[in-house]
């Protein structure tokens, strides 16, 4: 085992050998195919590392089945804005927000892009898919609500509709401070807290401002940033994968140039000579020949452009990933910020809608 706090929270790692080298088969065949989830090895490697980490008043995951791993591929999808997933569960956790029951989330997903399959009848009730991912590949399945994570259940989504109804819902990073109604409160304390959520709040419709865009439209154009940010990641990922070729075919003509002359010299000799050539400089002929198949692959027709020409390609395809990635900077800030004065501008007036329904309270048992 090897632990690190290196990290905001403490890691645990449990390391070994994954291929037996006796026979060659993986620890997933010996060890993992088991008919029970408590019998299997991996379930009793977790119960050790947790049985360590209670030892010496660690944090324990008490409902791991709350939520999914994801590979190290699907992490780095997800943090370059590339994964169908984390695009999904954002449409869906949008869905949620303006649903007043589950029959009403199932009827407004498809205004958010998200296409729905629901059998209460059957195993697995409910499943989901991006409108564009199914465009893109009419052959695309549906994702399992347990395989987006335990968030994602049909039960999960009504308790998130309800509590977010009742204003009950936890906003991550939030930063409007929550009001809990008192019998009696210090009116200072009260200002103070008002004057702070009114600067939020200020400060979340200058950010709607900014962009154009009202209360009421936030949330669309958060969505639609998070879209276009996604769009010019895989502009970018185009032009550097042009950027790479060009520079591999630089590469390719400009190692050709060199060894041509051995080419064209022994094309001018005869008899002897030539044999003699051929077997003294056999490395560069047979590099010439390499590098002109190699080259007949980018360029069948055989018209090859010259180093230079590909330099100067080079040069602009850079300047357009520069201004794309200005483009994608913009898009990322402005998603992020749409996002979070949305968020912002909904808890505040949750809270005052609370403070309204506290003074009825008050008004009736006065009277």
């Amino acid at each position: 085992m090897a632990c690190h706090i290196d990290k905001e929270h403490t890691h645990l790692h449990v390391v070994f050998n994954n291929t037996n080298c006796i026979d060659g088969r993986t620890f997933e065949t010996h060890e993992n195919r088991r008919t029970t989830k408590q019998d299997r090895s991996f379930q009793k490697l977790m119960n050790i590392t947790d049985e360590v980490c209670k030892r010496h008043h660690l944090f324990v995951i008490e409902r791991p089945e709350m939520g999914k791993g994801k590979s190290h591929w699907e992490w780095d999808m997800t943090r370059q804005g590339l994964s169908w997933k984390a695009k999904l569960k954002y449409a869906i956790d949008q869905v949620i927000k303006v649903s007043e029951n589950f029959e009403d989330f199932l009827a407004k997903c498809a205004d958010f892009g998200v296409l729905v399959e629901y059998d209460p009848d059957h195993k697995i009730d409910l499943k989901f898919m991006l409108a564009e991912q199914k465009e893109r590949n009419p052959r695309a399945r549906f994702t399992r609500a347990r395989t987006l994570g335990w968030f994602y259940e049909t039960e999960q989504i009504k308790k998130r509709i309800a509590q977010y109804i009742g204003g009950m819902m936890y906003v991550p990073r939030i930063k409007v401070k929550v009001i809990t109604p008192k019998a009696e409160e210090n009116k200072f304390i009260r200002d103070a807290i008002d004057r702070e959520n009114m600067k939020l709040t200020s400060k979340a419709i200058n950010i709607l401002t900014k962009y154009g865009v009202t209360a009421d439209e936030a949330k669309i154009a958060a969505v639609s940033a998070f879209s276009e940010r996604v769009k010019l990641v895989q502009e970018l990922n185009t032009l550097a994968k042009e950027i790479r070729e060009c520079e591999e075919k630089v590469e390719l003509i400009k190692k050709l140039r060199e060894v041509r002359p051995y080419h064209e010299e022994f094309k001018a000799l005869e008899g002897r000579k030539k044999e003699k050539y051929k077997k003294d400089h056999s490395g560069s002929l047979q590099e010439y020949y390499d590098l002109t198949q190699e080259i007949l692959k980018w360029y069948p027709n055989g018209h090859t452009p010259t180093a230079e020409n590909l330099e100067k390609k080079i040069e602009v395809l850079t300047a357009q990933r520069s201004q794309k990635n200005a483009e994608y900077k913009a898009a990322d800030q402005k998603a992020r910020e749409l996002s979070e004065a949305s968020r912002e501008i909904e808890e505040f007036l949750r809270q005052e809608q609370r403070r309204d329904q506290q003074k009825k309270r008050n008004r009736n048992d006065l009277e």
